[in-house]
């Protein structure tokens, strides 16, 4: 199910934002966001936290950063390659991390 939901999220990143003006409130966008939780959260919570997401992309709301909150076991590596994301520590939940995409 995971597999299906990133390549749904991947043919709407690359075809269908095609149409729309780029008005997106957020950083990183919500169709950023959501694949960063689908892909790295439980699929239930993942879907909670991107529709609590998209509903919130109004006027209504100021918009700004808002990082994903994954929840991740590290294991400590001698050998790193290409750097894809950060994970800075959200305080107060032990084990739970913002995700933010490197910039390269």
């Amino acid at each position: 199910m995971k597999t299906a939901l990133l390549h749904l999220i991947e043919f709407y990143q690359r075809f269908l934002t095609l149409f729309s003006y780029g008005s997106c409130r957020y950083y990183p966008t919500c169709s950023e966001y959501v694949r960063l939780q689908v892909k790295y959260n439980n699929i239930f919570l993942a879907i909670l936290n991107s529709v609590k997401r998209v509903l919130s992309c109004n006027q209504l709301f100021e918009g700004g950063i808002d990082y994903p909150i994954v929840k991740v076991e590290l294991e400590l590596q001698s050998n790193i390659g290409k750097i894809d994301f950060w994970l800075v520590p959200v305080k107060g939940q032990k084990g739970k991390y913002y995700l933010i995409k490197n910039i390269t």
